[in-house]
């Protein structure tokens, strides 16, 4: 692997440490970052889960259309005391201007070679964050039974101490909110229904799971807080 302008030199290794990243990355001597006073986390009640605190994470967040995945992610991101990036997978997908293979137009080997690159892109992008010291949240609508976009694919890219957490409120929400969207990001009230209802398969695989049914973002942030705190002290087998 070379450096992103080509090969002067060899590129830095870096060095296996707690969270199992061991491939090459760009790595950067970043300065400290002391927090802007608006990007201070929510606080906890008292006696409650005191959270991820300053812990260097790798989430991925998973849901269907409608969820709040990347609403939530961002603002989880936006909330942490220590530098904490967000990548969302429909982003990355969408840097393909011309010849943008839209699932909506069905799934075919034209749409899942650019799903597989944007996740190759995305895994990459959150190696780099990771290996400077910066946590990440990436978020994707994984499905528990289909392989070609499952966990295992995120689990290679990112790393093993990847923590995926499933975001997935009632089948009304997700209608409700879809239909605020415009776009390409817009789907129909038939397709919403079916791809809910193949996340309900996510129920009973051991992975954490977030009805924020009735979650404002903030508070939906807070409960991804905790859940990834007790994660971090008791993986999830996955």
């Amino acid at each position: 692997m070379q450096h992103a302008t080509g090969g002067w030199g060899p590129v830095p290794q870096t060095p296996s440490g707690p969270h199992g990243w061991t491939e090459p990355t760009g790595h950067v001597a970043l300065p400290p970052v002391a927090p802007p006073v608006h990007s201070m986390p929510v606080p906890h009640a008292p006696g409650g889960p005191v959270g991820t605190g300053h812990t260097t994470l790798a989430v991925l967040l998973i849901g269907p259309a409608g969820a709040g995945k990347t609403t939530v992610a961002r603002h989880w991101a936006n909330s942490r005391p220590v530098p904490t990036a967000h990548i969302s997978l429909d982003d990355v997908r969408e840097w393909v201007c011309s010849g943008f293979a839209d699932p909506q137009a069905g799934w075919n080997d034209h749409s899942e070679a650019q799903y597989r690159l944007a996740r190759r892109t995305c895994g990459f992008a959150a190696r780099n964050f990771l290996a400077n010291g910066i946590s990440c949240i990436v978020d994707d609508a994984v499905f528990p039974d289909r392989p070609v976009v499952g966990l295992g694919g995120w689990k290679r890219h990112v790393g093993p101490a990847l923590l995926p957490v499933v975001l997935l409120p009632g089948l009304e929400v997700v209608l409700e909110r879809n239909a605020e969207r415009s776009g390409n990001r817009r789907l129909s009230d038939e397709e919403v229904a079916r791809i809910h209802g193949r996340m309900a398969g996510w129920y009973g695989s051991g992975l954490p799971i977030i009805d924020n049914s009735h979650y404002d973002v903030e508070t939906t942030a807070r409960a991804l807080d905790d859940v990834l705190a007790r994660a971090v002290a008791s993986p999830p087998r996955w």
